[in-house]
Order: structure tokens, then sequence, then C-alpha cells
């Protein structure tokens, strides 16, 4: 890709033009990491790039981007320009064409506002981008204030980027995200999404989460983290501390490439203990009744107002609804259990019970069991192909409804077992029950 991206800014060049590589690639080039996509920018106008490469179309006329294909690769070639007001908190209301210092200092950090000339293998800093990099430091170009009211997501940004570099957000730079946090529920909650997500992805999770709570971001966007903060749990099952410690601990022990739906699972496995939160004088100890359930109703809605997709939020309400589930397994039938070990998204549902424990009282005697019987079972389907069907039982006069639903379940429960291991079986044990009805 970067050969290609080259080839383009050599064409524009050799047209008698300025072009550089712009921004995000420029700053992973210099990490030596592999960029995912190639910026250029330009002093030459959409007008005048578009007779270069023609057949090109244009992503953001008004901002000057034209977007080329080349090798099947899409790249945003875009003028130098001066953004004019902000009146959204997302996007300027004018842009007028200009120079590359000018470009520069419209950007959001000093890290993502250099240019590199691969044609003369030359780097362009006119905002100290390269030291802030070295230095491991997340600086807004000019006045913090003033690129956030720009763009109230940058604040989310920063933190991503904080949190997926490990750098440390400059203080005037801190400051300002604190001072103005409570704007970013201006912006549309996807583009909120797509932030978080990245954090939540990042094997550096647990600082994006503190950077989230003090920050004051997390206060606007999930308050309901914080209600988690103060309040108590049963010390015997939780000696770790309040809900939030909790939550925070269990974070922690996630694998680095944890999935999005298990992390979000984590945050919001147990978001309705301070709803249901309540004291057993009689036993002496709190009670959290109905958090799992609650909680699922609750994740759902969070969920949904983030405008995360179904296929997301299924698994994420489905795990927290389950979690509490773990506790009983090892009482239960070998039928329910199966069903049970059987659920589609059972992955992410064990796992959520693994650091559940892990960060809670440790004890794995449940997650330990589950992991013996999957050994146990792994010779042969969870669920096998049933030996009865509905047909079966009509054809023997058994109308349908819930008889005929009940007798269907206590037969594959009876083969999920052992007990009946064969359709003749199953038939047999049919008719000596037609019989004795």
């Amino acid at each position: 890709m970067e050969n290609t991206a080259t080839g383009l800014v050599r064409k524009l060049q050799e047209a008698g033009y300025i072009a550089y590589f712009a921004g995000g690639c420029v700053r992973d080039r210099l990490r030596d990491v592999v960029p995912k996509d190639f910026d250029i920018a330009t002093n030459a106008t959409p007008e005048q790039v578009l007779r270069i490469f023609p057949g090109s179309g244009t992503v953001g006329a008004h901002f000057g981007v034209v977007l080329v294909r080349r090798d099947g690769e899409h790249f945003e070639i875009a003028t130098f320009r001066e953004d004019g007001e902000y009146k959204d908190g997302r996007r300027p209301e004018s842009v007028l064409f200009s120079s590359p210092e000018e470009d520069a200092k419209r950007r959001d950090f000093t890290i993502n506002g250099m240019f590199f000339d691969p044609i003369a293998e030359e780097l362009i800093d006119y905002v100290g981008g390269q030291s802030d990099l070295k230095a491991g430091t997340i600086r807004a170009i000019g006045i913090p204030t003033h690129r956030f009211q720009e763009d109230f997501l940058r604040m989310l940004r920063a933190i991503r980027f904080a949190t997926v570099f490990n750098f440390q957000i400059e203080d005037e730079t801190w400051n300002s995200i604190q001072k103005t946090a409570e704007k970013i529920t201006t912006i549309s909650p996807e583009r909120i999404r797509e932030e978080l997500d990245k954090i939540w992805k990042s094997p550096n999770r647990v600082r994006g989460f503190d950077l989230l709570v003090d920050s004051g971001l997390m206060k606007a966007i999930l308050p309901e983290i914080l209600t988690l903060q103060g309040c108590d749990q049963p010390p015997q099952w939780h000696p770790e501390g309040d809900v939030f410690t909790h939550t925070r601990l269990m974070l922690t022990h996630l694998t680095p490439d944890a999935s999005l739906p298990l992390v979000l699972s984590v945050l919001f496995h147990d978001i309705a203990k301070p709803a249901t939160y309540t004291y057993d004088e009689e036993a002496e100890r709190i009670r959290f009744n109905g958090h799992d359930k609650i909680g699922a109703e609750m994740t759902e809605e969070i969920l949904k107002r983030l405008r995360y997709p179904n296929h997301i939020i299924d698994v994420v309400v489905g795990a927290v609804d389950q979690h509490m589930k773990f506790k009983d397994v090892q009482k239960m039938r070998k039928a329910k259990l199966k069903r049970f070990m059987a659920r589609e998204n059972f992955e992410v549902e064990l796992e959520l019970h693994h650091v559940d424990c892990l960060g809670s009282n440790g004890r794995l005697g449940n997650y330990d069991f589950i992991q013996q019987k999957r050994k146990e079972f792994s010779e042969a389907p969870l669920i096998p192909e049933k030996f009865l069907d509905g047909r079966d039982l009509i054809e023997r006069g058994i109308s349908p409804g819930p008889e005929l639903g009940k007798i269907l379940t206590e037969i594959q429960d009876l083969q999920l077992e052992g007990v009946l291991t064969s359709r003749k079986e199953a038939l047999d044990w049919l008719e000596e029950h037609l019989a004795n009805r």
C-alpha cells in the first residue's frame, strides 16, 4: 500500500504540486507500525487532483477531499486547508485552502499533525509532533479548549490514543478534557461508540477505563458505571470491595485479545446491583436479588443508546442474563447442563464467569467443573439429533400442544443423559409411557 501511495505523491509532485503523507500514517511509520491507510495532503485543489487522477470521486468536496482508487485500495487526497468556524462541535462551517503550516495547525494532536515527503524522505513537522511522539505525550495542537470545541469527539480520541499507545496526556490538554467532558453528549452515539470500542479492544483497556472515569467522560457517557462506586458487596464472596472495584479488577484479568462482547459483558454484568441492593437483617448479609435479569434489561437499554448492532447486543445481554447460573452447574441434571453448555455464545459466558471468579473470591470450582465436563462430553455433539420428533407422537395419537412438547423434552432429556441410546429404545419408552397414561 505504501508503494502505491508513494506513487500518487510522486505524480502530484511531478505535476508541480506539493504533496505529502499526512496524519496517522506518518505517526505510525515513526513508531515502526505498518499504517492501516495512507492519507495524502497537497496544495492542489480538488479540481486539479481530479485532472491528474480522472475517474476519482469526491468524498468531501466542501472540505477538499478526493478519493482515489488504486490497486484495490482507496486513498484520500486532501487539499491543505484552514477551517472556518465550528458551530456543531463536529465540522467547520467553511474551509479555506491554505498552506501546509496552516493545515497542520488545524489538526487535533501534535502526533497526528506531521507530514512526510516519501520522495525526498523528509519529515515535515510544524507542531512538535516528533518530540511528543518520542516522549509518549498526547498534546493538543494550539489551545486545547479550541481544538475540543471544534470537535468534542477529540476528547475521546485523546483517551483512545493514550490507551492504545500507553502515552501520557499533557497537563493542559488533560485539564481541558476534564472541563469540557460533559459536552461529549453532543456527539452522535455512533461516533462515541466507535471510539469506546477501540479503547475496550485495546490490551491497555484498564488504563482507558481509568482515564474515562478520571476525565469525567465516563460520567457523561456511561453514568451507570459510576453508580457502582460505593455499592458494597458481601465480603465473604467479594473481599475485593465494592462493585466498581470488582468490575475494574475483572478487566485486569481479561486476556489482551478479549472480544468486544466479553469486555462489554464484564462492564455491565453487575450493572443492576445498586438498583437491587437490599440488606437481609435475619441473615445479616447483603443481597442483590434479580440483578442478573434486571441487569440484562439495563444492559440492553445502554447498548441501544450507544447504537450497538443487534448481534453484539444479543451476546452481551445473554451473558449478563446467564452469569448467575454458573453457581448451580454442579447441581444440574446432565441434560440441563448439556443444554446450558450448548448455548450459542457459551464461550463468552464461560469466560465472563471465569474472570468474575478471579475478580472476587478466586474460587474456580464451577469453572473447573465445566472444563472437566467439556472433556467428558467431547466425544459426541452436546445436543445430538433427536431420536423422535413431533410426527412420531402425532402418529401415535398425541395432539399438538403442551403435552406433546413436554413428552418430546422428556425423551430428549433421557437421550442426553444416556438412558435412551437409540430410536428403537425411544419408541419403546414412548409406547410404555402411553400405555401407562
